[in-house]
């Protein structure tokens, strides 16, 4: 057996937007993959402590139920459906849901407002479109699940800085207007401190800092205040 991740405990408040950075192979995207359940498929399981989500265990729940109480996961590498159009991989995102018709309808215009080009672009084969493009095709997938709280592995990874820029705007966006709460890993410690509330350093699979911004929600104890730590606020590390 390899252990991956040691000890690892993060907190994620309703609502914000916390990060969790971290070199490759320090155990972000498994840290993720365990919180959504998908690790079996990977013939990986969490051997010890458990995973909560809204006051209730989750960690052995179906990954299919997992989604219907509002926890989804984008993947690293976006994994858009090459052969389905846009659309059409938007409409997969509703498929866990109960929902009628005309309200997928209904969700799937708010994605088109957050996600313009994917107006424009409903009808070509997500296989080719740009990269810029299919993040925002797997993000909108994710909306259309009508998530509580979206984990989102590595967005920025392999894309212009024009396009990191706008899809961490949207991610914003959907947190501020949605109340829609966000899990980033992410090796862009920039654009992953511009917009996080706060976060966590992962290295080796431990949690080795804490660091928030000055904000109501973002608290911590016996720390001294770091200028560049988030938004100008703390840093702590682990003991």
């Amino acid at each position: 057996m390899i252990l991956v991740l040691k000890g690892v405990s993060l907190e994620v408040p309703e609502g914000r937007i916390v990060a969790l950075l971290g070199a490759n192979g320090a155990g972000k995207s498994t840290t993720l993959k365990a919180i959504s359940n998908l690790l079996g498929a990977e013939r990986g399981a969490v051997t010890k402590g458990s995973i909560e989500f809204a006051g209730q265990r989750v960690d052995r729940l179906d990954p299919r139920e997992l989604v219907r109480r509002g926890v989804v996961q984008v993947m690293e590498g976006r994994h858009c459906f090459g052969h389905l159009t846009v659309e059409e991989n938007l409409l997969t995102g509703a498929y866990a849901r109960r929902a009628g018709a005309a309200q997928i309808r209904r969700d799937l215009e708010r994605v088109y407002t957050y996600f313009p080009i994917l107006r424009a672009r409903r009808r070509s084969l997500a296989g080719y479109t740009s990269g810029g493009e299919q993040q925002m095709t797997a993000l909108g997938r994710a909306l259309m699940a009508s998530p509580r709280m979206i984990l989102l592995d590595e967005p920025s990874m392999g894309l212009a800085p024009r396009i990191v820029a706008e899809i961490f705007g949207i991610v914003a966006d959907l947190n501020a207007r949605e109340r829609v709460s966000f899990l980033l890993a992410e090796q862009n410690t920039l654009a992953a401190l511009a917009h996080a509330h706060y976060g966590y350093i992962l290295e080796n699979g431990r949690r080795s800092f804490t660091w928030g911004c000055r904000h109501p929600a973002a608290k911590a104890t016996g720390t001294s205040s770091i200028t560049g730590a988030g938004r100008g606020g703390w840093l702590s590390r682990e003991p």
